[in-house]
This record gives structure tokens, sequence and C-alpha cells, in this order.
């Protein structure tokens, strides 16, 4: 069984910080999370430090190495963290599945929204002479 772990701060707290929290209760190193990613662990770093952003599609992956929902690690409102018990059940499992799933369809529906906003404002602005 698994169990949600508590992180009074993570609405207050930033990118970063919610990265390495997510990180470390994963029980992953900087290098391993980076590998499981695909970027170098500078990259990593750097997101952990707050001196870098991952793009959207790159947050998404972080969220499912972390076992935490893409709004969490934006916000620290949604699926936090969870304590990993040596065997879960496979029906915690599919509710986890079912709830991140559900949480990245809304963000890229929003981010599908922001980018059209974009475009339509894009279009709307007269061309530099």
């Amino acid at each position: 069984m698994s169990s949600e772990i508590s992180y009074d701060c993570a609405d207050e707290d930033t990118l970063g910080g919610r990265i390495s929290f997510g990180r470390e209760t994963a029980g992953l190193t900087v290098e391993d999370a980076a590998t499981r990613l695909g970027v170098l662990s500078e990259s990593w770093d750097a997101w952990e430090r707050d001196r870098d952003v991952p793009r959207g599609s790159r947050l998404t992956m972080m969220a499912g190495v972390l076992g935490v929902s893409p709004s969490w690690l934006l916000t620290g409102s949604g699926a936090g963290p969870v304590e990993r018990a040596q065997e879960s059940s496979t029906e915690d499992l599919m509710r986890l599945f079912r709830q991140t799933s559900e949480e990245v369809a809304v963000l890229n529906r929003r981010m599908q929204e922001i980018a059209d906003s974009l475009a339509r404002q894009s279009a709307d602005e007269p061309a530099a002479a």
C-alpha cells in the first residue's frame, strides 16, 4: 500500500523545490533521475535550483519519473509524492494511473488553450514594416 506524504508547503515552494522534494521522495539521485528522463544531470540540477525551467513536455515526463502529477510540480496542488511500499496493489496503481492521466489531460488542454490564444494574438498583430 502507498500513502501520500504530507508536504504542507508545496504550494508555497518553488518549482525547483518541488522537483527536488519529489526526487528525494522517489529515492533517486540527481544522476538517476536525469538518466531516467534522458537529460544531463546538470540540466536536472539547474531545474532543482530554479536556474532553468523544463519545457512542458519534459515536465510531464518528469512527473511520471517522480510519481507525481504535472499540476503538483507546477502549483503544489494535485497528486504529490507517494511514499512507496515494497509492493503496491494493482488497484492502487490503477487508481494512481487514472488520476495522473486525467491530470495530464487537463494540463494538455490548458497548454493547447494558451497556444491557441498566442496564435490568435500573433495573427491579429499588424506586420512590422
